[in-house]
């Protein structure tokens, strides 16, 4: 479901020494992440069974694709449970020590589920392998039909997720599960076939090596994106010069230093930056507007704003190694 919820905007200054002021600008209504617990839980209960019966069947089949893709989708089951989790702690309010609330453990989430999955790709990759030096009888068919059903489930799981992937990272990561996961499904039939036809048991490995390469690529975009993340760079698609140079085109505005992009979470940015306005302190509507502006062309959902209208007093923060 989704809601909104969001504050009016609002901005104060306090002039201190040298006639600073310090400002923070407001959001105005700002539309909540939208929720995926519905998806969540339909997504694990799917998945949770579906990797019994895949697992089940791919022993007695002796399939080595058959029981990767039931691993891959064990890891998915925990990744969804992750994803889940921190979307849920994201929504907690900001309480004591926890000033932003539980809004980045949804990064640690992505960057969890990156890890999920390359471990994942490692032991499948491991045990493909170790097949081609000791082949086994594989029953095509049976491989073919429960593959079959794993397209379907997982098709059907990604397509939950499908809304909210280019906004969040973390659902993207549970996106990126599913539909990686059909995708290996997809390989598995193909593989059940043509073991079939030929009777080339060589085919289920090489199968198998391919869905890890195919779910290693995709699992690369994810991992770089939560690491960077991580260290506080600025989010994906957000250029900090570019933000820079829009505050010193602002009326008023003679330099702009201390300017820091950072994620709160995977769906929110903060942004911090100093103004030199020797003009004097505009007012509080001049910081209010701003903070709508960022966020309508750059996605800050925080901006706070100091105003320095003494061009002569040093910041001790100017320098741009300063932090």
């Amino acid at each position: 479901m989704s809601g909104h919820s969001g504050s009016h905007d609002h901005a104060g200054h306090d002039h201190g020494d040298g006639g600073h002021g310090h400002a923070h600008g407001g959001l105005g209504h700002v539309h909540a992440p939208k929720s995926f617990g519905r998806a969540f839980a339909i997504g694990t209960t799917l998945n949770l069974g579906f990797v019994v019966v895949e697992g089940a069947y791919g022993i007695v089949a002796g399939s080595m694709a058959l029981l990767a893709d039931a691993g891959h989708n064990l890891s998915d089951v925990l990744g969804l449970l992750i994803a889940w989790g921190a979307a849920t702690l994201a929504k907690r309010q900001p309480k004591g020590k926890y000033t932003y609330g539980l809004r980045s453990s949804s990064i640690l989430a992505a960057f969890l589920n990156a890890l999920l999955l390359l471990v994942a790709i490692t032991v499948i990759a491991v045990e493909a392998i170790g097949r081609f030096s000791e082949p086994s009888p594989v029953a095509g068919t049976m491989v073919m039909i429960v593959a079959g059903i794993g397209i379907l489930i997982n098709g059907a799981t990604a397509l939950l997720f499908m809304s909210g992937r280019k906004g969040d990272l973390n659902i993207n990561g549970a996106f990126l599960h599913m539909a990686a996961d059909a995708a290996v499904s997809a390989g598995v039939v193909a593989a059940g076939f043509a073991i079939v036809q030929t009777g080339w048991s060589w085919i289920d490995p090489v199968v198998s090596l391919v869905i890890v390469a195919v779910i290693a690529i995709g699992t690369w975009g994810l991992l770089r994106d939560s690491v960077n993340m991580s260290l506080q760079a600025s989010p994906p698609g957000l250029d900090p010069q570019m933000v820079g140079a829009f505050l010193e085109g602002q009326p008023g505005v003679t330099a702009v230093h201390d300017l820091h992009v950072w994620p709160l979470s995977t769906t929110e940015t903060a942004l911090t930056v100093h103004l030199v306005m020797p003009g004097g302190y505009p007012g509080d509507r001049f910081t209010a507007d701003l903070a709508i502006i960022l966020r309508q062309q750059f996605g800050i959902h925080h901006a706070t704003v100091q105003i320095e209208t003494d061009p002569d007093a040093e910041c001790v923060l100017a320098p741009d190694d300063v932090v």
